[in-house]
């Protein structure tokens, strides 16, 4: 076994010992996520229901209905892709509480109301552990940066040696070397789905996602450039019209309608928007002072379908259409890249294929631990043999430091183990070392 495959061999284990449990935790929340639908369905039942009824819905009555049965302020307007399906208003109750409506488009009855986003909105919050505030948000981001780190090692790891099997299995259940090609052969399969999921999910982590999303903007291959009619009046959209919006607008300036007068109302503004080409599945965010437009998002199933207008607040005016066709050009390999992400882009076919990536991780992340007891020296807690040439692992810490500055919170944590290994090989404390398999 050579020097540098020792090197590599733990620097793979430490990135596993570090993140194991949040990629077990993301494999089983993903999944979760890939059927948002069909979960929804299941947990609301009749509250997704509506009447039958022919004609189009008018807005404003609907509205009425809704704040009066609970004395909340709609904000936001959620039109279902079926005519079948209960629309969904997000509101602010007066005591401050936000909640979301499901509501039946025929007479406006509340059917039901629940958190914003609902289950599956929870859900999605559980994956990004952005219910535990920007702490967890970038215990994610690390994590899925050390995942790339455990696919590329994992790949060079398996590289098949001594006659070796690409993919098979040898021995039975209860020895290391089964757990070892089980590891290895999931690796090999899923590994490629595991690392596309680990890169396009960055893009929604708060350090790295930024930065990438200020790079692409500032070099022109981010979002659309706002209108004159933004010009120096533009606002962003706000925290409620930016999480409906495509990642490519979530940073755009808002444009304002100058003009005096009052509010046209949902319903002139959804006519506006449908004569500018408007259908299917949308969310209007309604505007929050006057001045400020309403702000239509196709609720896109794939990258290309992504659209978002601006109607103006008092006239109706169109003050912006933007489609994916004028993002930049690396703004539509992150949004496409967000679609696939979420299993969306290509359908059915998509969907099991990240599905299969989350089962993969969760298999890996199961059979490191125990492929790791089996193989550690009896009766102690060992990591791989430590590696004494310097010249073996000087590369290997080359590459790790260049991929630490691409991704700077794992690029701290990746200091950190090697601190720790370097006070373990001074102070021999917990006898990490183990001796050579």
């Amino acid at each position: 076994m050579s020097h540098l495959y020792r090197a590599v061999w733990r620097w793979h284990f430490y990135a596993g010992l570090l993140v194991l449990p949040f990629l077990a935790w993301l494999a089983v929340t993903g999944a979760l996520y890939l059927y948002k639908a069909e979960i929804e369905r299941n947990f609301y039942g009749s509250w997704m229901v509506a009447s039958p009824h022919a004609a189009a819905p008018k807005i404003a009555p609907l509205l009425n209905a809704v704040t009066s049965a609970t004395g909340g302020t709609v904000t936001q307007i959620v039109k279902p892709a079926s005519g079948g399906e209960a629309w969904r208003m997000n509101l602010t109750l007066a005591d401050g509480q936000k909640r979301m409506a499901f509501v039946d488009p025929a007479d406006g009855r509340v059917l039901g109301m629940t958190r914003p986003g609902g289950i599956m909105g929870l859900v999605k919050d559980l994956h990004s552990l952005a219910i535990t505030g920007p702490v967890g948000n970038a215990l994610i981001e690390i994590a899925a940066g050390w995942a790339i780190i455990l696919v590329l090692t994992g790949f060079y790891l398996w590289w098949p040696r001594r006659g070796s099997p690409i993919v098979g299995l040898r021995g039975a259940p209860g020895q290391r070397l089964f757990w070892r090609d089980l590891h290895a052969s999931l690796g090999l399969v899923a590994g490629g789905i595991v690392l596309f999921l680990a890169v396009t999910g960055m893009p929604w982590s708060g350090v790295w996602g930024k930065n990438v999303q200020a790079w692409v903007t500032s070099h022109s291959l981010g979002k659309p450039k706002a209108p004159a009619a933004a010009g120096a009046g533009g606002e962003h959209a706000g925290h409620e019209g930016m999480a409906a919006m495509p990642w490519a607008m979530q940073k755009m300036m808002m444009p304002m309608d100058h003009k005096t007068g009052p509010a046209i109302g949902p319903d002139r503004a959804i006519t506006a928007a449908q004569a500018a080409g408007l259908s299917g599945a949308w969310t209007l965010t309604l505007p929050a002072a006057p001045g400020k437009p309403y702000l239509f998002s196709v609720t896109a199933r794939a990258a290309e379908e992504e659209r978002a207008v601006y109607v103006g607040y008092s006239d109706g005016r169109i003050l912006q259409d933007t489609g994916y066709a004028r993002y930049g050009a690396g703004s539509r390999w992150i949004d496409w890249g967000v679609q696939t992400h979420q299993g969306l882009e290509y359908g059915e076919p998509n969907r099991l294929l990240m599905l299969a990536g989350c089962i993969g991780l969760l298999l890996l992340a199961i059979s490191a631990p125990v492929m790791w007891w089996k193989r550690r020296p009896a009766g102690r807690i060992a990591a791989p043999p430590r590696v004494r040439p310097q010249a073996a692992t000087r590369g290997l810490l080359v590459i790790m430091l260049a991929g630490g500055a691409l991704f700077p919170l794992t690029g701290l944590t990746m200091v950190a183990a090697l601190l720790l290994d370097m006070a373990v090989r001074r102070t021999g404390t917990g006898r990490l070392e183990a001796a050579a398999a």
